[in-house]
């Protein structure tokens, strides 16, 4: 018969045994992961112990949008592209469940490269449609890490949108921030050119040379604009966590009009620079960026690699809400005629305050400057000839919605524009910025782009400007 003080030994031994181990971070509860979309990031981890952290990750092969009337059979994990945002802390066991959705075509693994052991976890997770695979790895190394698929043909799978990121936040947490955002940099190699219209398969060749058509942040041309740009008040603090899925090319990756103030390069937890305007980010890495944002304003994400975000599609949208500071920022505070001749603006009497000498040019002269203001703001848009780009930004040339409404484009030119509009038959959804021109500029530009390209029409005066309500 059994000692029941004994027994009541054993049991307390077994208790004491198991606090301690929790104590050290060997035994804890275990949790669902929370997984998120991009440019959604899951909620900072409070607790302050390791746990047993389970992952259900799905692998989808769908048909998207990869820009306006452009379709592509994405490859993905969880559906979208990038894959979802993985959060857990330093120390924790993670169980990772990869399922290969029975519909697929293909076999498919993933490779973490927040896992120590071969392979990333790519021969334990190799997994044909229909079935479900499972493997554990403990979290030993803090860091923003990558993670792909690594099934054969490898740059094949990453290039369909096989890649996403985890965060093995660090035992002791990130720095408070206001908000956290997910932005991923990937190439699409197409059959056919930008912009060309309907379901594009993918081109080996044009990635084997490394030529993509598109180069995009979050899975497509426009992920990050209009009613899906990132947002954020001044005075806020900004964390963005960056990834590069490659296949194939560095990013750039800048904020046109913002510095970051701490940058941990390449995914490390140690803040390693301070103050600075553009960050590297390799094929297969990451970077976490942070910034305080002081006045607002729509703040431009770019590749800086700049072609590939005027022709390719690498641009986002920061909008930035709250009070003017003109202290740091005092917006235009003039824009008036420059005559490098000097001599004859000396001959003019200075204007009052209260009654500004207006300027009047004639036909030719307008015609001259709105080639240049063309040239120096629009043309990288609407490209040099005004054909635009399909999918992107609408046609200037022989344009239907330009010379239909003369009002209607001053309006934009003055105000910018965000909605869908239809030119020569064609649907545009992006965004053109307010430009803040003044009515000068304004008559010259639209009188040069009225006149060129195909387009014959009367030109903008100054007064019709003015008249138009919000003259400057």
């Amino acid at each position: 018969m059994s000692n029941p003080l004994s027994i009541r030994n054993i049991t307390a031994g077994l208790m004491v045994l198991a606090f301690a181990a929790q104590a050290q971070g060997l035994l804890s509860g275990t949790e669902d992961a929370v997984l998120t979309s991009a440019p959604a990031v899951p909620p900072p981890i409070a607790r302050k112990q390791p746990a047993k952290v389970v992952v259900h990750l799905e692998v989808k092969e769908v048909v998207k949008t990869l820009s306006a009337g452009v379709q592509y059979t994405f490859w993905t994990f969880g559906g979208d592209v990038p894959g979802k945002f993985i959060r857990v802390r330093e120390g924790d066991e993670v169980e990772f469940h990869l399922s290969n959705h029975p519909d697929n075509k293909m076999p498919h693994n993933i490779d973490l490269h927040a896992v120590t052991g071969p392979g990333g976890g790519a021969a334990s997770s190799f997994t044909a449609p229909g079935h479900t695979s499972q493997f554990s790895f403990r979290a030993i190394n803090p860091g923003l890490f990558v993670y792909h698929c690594a099934t054969a043909p490898v740059g094949m799978h990453i290039a369909n949108g096989m890649y996403g990121l985890i965060l093995v936040e660090p035992k002791e947490g990130l720095p408070k921030v206001d908000r956290e955002y997910y932005v991923m940099q990937g190439e699409f190699y197409t059959q056919g050119k930008y912009g060309e219209e309907g379901l594009q398969p993918f081109s080996m060749e044009k990635a084997v040379k490394e030529e993509p058509d598109y180069v995009v942040f979050n899975g497509s041309v426009g992920s990050l604009v209009d009613d899906k740009a990132l947002t954020a008040k001044a005075g806020e603090t900004v964390r963005l966590y960056l990834g590069n899925g490659g296949p194939n090319l560095i990013s750039s990756f800048h904020v046109i009009g913002e510095i970051f103030d701490h940058v941990r390069t390449e995914g490390g937890t140690e803040i390693n620079q301070q103050n600075v305007q553009t960050t590297l980010i390799p094929a297969g890495g990451s970077s976490i960026v942070e910034f305080k944002v002081e006045v607002p304003g729509k703040y431009i994400l770019v590749d800086h690699s700049i072609f590939r975000t005027f022709n390719k599609g690498s641009l986002g949208i920061l909008k930035v809400s709250g009070d003017d500071n003109k202290d740091i920022y005092s917006g235009k505070q003039l824009d008036e005629i420059y005559h490098p001749e000097g001599g004859a603006i000396q001959s003019v009497e200075t204007p009052k305050k209260s009654e500004p000498k207006k300027v009047v040019l004639s036909t030719p002269q307008m015609m001259e400057k709105g080639q240049r203001t063309f040239t120096q703001i629009c043309a990288a848009c609407h490209q040099p000839q005004g054909q635009g780009l399909a999918g992107s930004f609408p046609p200037l040339a022989k344009s239907d919605f330009l010379m239909a409404d003369k009002k209607r484009s001053i309006q934009i030119v003055r105000n910018g524009l965000q909605q869908e509009i239809t030119v020569n038959g064609e649907k545009y959804n992006g965004v053109m910025p307010k430009l803040d021109l003044d009515n000068v500029t304004i008559a010259s530009v639209l009188t040069y782009v009225r006149n060129s390209f195909g387009n014959k029409g009367e030109p903008v005066t100054v007064d019709e400007v003015e008249d138009s309500g919000h003259g400057k």
